[in-house]
C-alpha cells in the first residue's frame, strides 16, 4: 500500500495500519534525529524524540493534507520541530556540527598519512558548515546528507523552492570561501555531494 492509501485507511478507523507507516520511516527518522542531536551530545534521547515525532504525527493525522506535502516531508518537519524544541529546552539551539557522524565520501586510500589528511579535510568541512546560519546549515544537511529534493526541503524549512536554492547557493559559497585558503580543490571538490547542483 502507498502512504496515501495507508493514511486513508487509518483515517477510516484502521488505526493498526499506523504501525506500517512507523516501520516504513522509523530508521530514516531515527537517523535524522540522531544526527541533529549528536552535536549537542543529546543522542541518548534519540528514541524518545522519534517516538514523540510519530505520536505527534498520529495525533495530527486528520489535519494532514497530501495535496500540500508528501507524508515523508510532513514527518521530517515534525521531527525537525520536535528536535529544535528539545534543543531550545536544553539551551543548545546554537548547536554545531563538530560531532556529526556524516560519512563524507572521500577517495579511499589506506596509507596512515592519507587517513590523517582525510580526517583533517573532514574536520575542515565540518568547521565550515558549522559557521553557517541555521537555515543555510539545515538546508545543506537536508540536501547533501539526507539527499532530499528542493521541494521537500522547502516544506521542512517553511521556505519557497527558490529560497531553498538561494540558501544552498549561499551555504556552498560560504563553505567554499572558508576552505579557499586551504587547497579547496582537494577538500571541497573531493567530497561527493558537495558540488554545485
Amino acid at each position: 500500500m502507498t502512504d496515501s492509501q495507508l493514511i486513508r485507511e487509518i483515517k477510516d478507523g484502521n488505526v493498526e495500519l499506523y504501525s506500517v507507516l512507523i516501520e516504513r520511516y522509523e530508521k530514516k527518522i531515527l537517523a535524522f534525529i540522531y544526527n541533529m542531536l549528536k552535536s549537542a551530545r543529546l543522542e541518548a534521547i534519540t528514541e524518545d524524540l522519534c517516538q514523540e515525532t510519530f505520536y505527534k504525527a498520529y495525533r495530527s493525522l486528520n489535519t494532514f493534507r497530501e495535496v500540500e506535502a508528501a507524508f515523508s516531508t510532513w514527518l521530517y518537519t515534525i521531527a525537525r520541530n520536535t528536535v529544535l524544541s528539545e534543543l531550545r529546552k536544553q539551551k543548545a539551539i546554537n548547536v554545531s556540527l563538530d560531532d556529526y557522524s556524516y560519512d563524507l565520501k572521500a577517495p579511499s586510500e589506506t596509507a596512515p598519512e592519507n587517513t590523517i589528511l582525510r580526517n583533517e579535510k573532514v574536520r575542515m568541512v565540518r568547521e565550515a558548515i558549522n559557521k553557517l546560519p541555521e537555515k543555510q546549515r539545515s538546508a545543506l544537511i537536508l540536501r547533501e546528507y539526507n539527499q532530499l529534493d528542493y521541494q521537500e526541503i522547502a516544506a521542512i524549512l517553511g521556505q519557497t523552492v527558490s529560497s531553498v536554492k538561494s540558501l544552498l547557493f549561499r551555504a556552498r559559497a560560504s563553505v567554499r570561501n572558508h576552505l579557499e585558503p586551504y587547497y579547496v580543490d582537494t577538500i571541497y571538490e573531493g567530497y561527493e555531494g558537495m558540488n554545485h547542483r
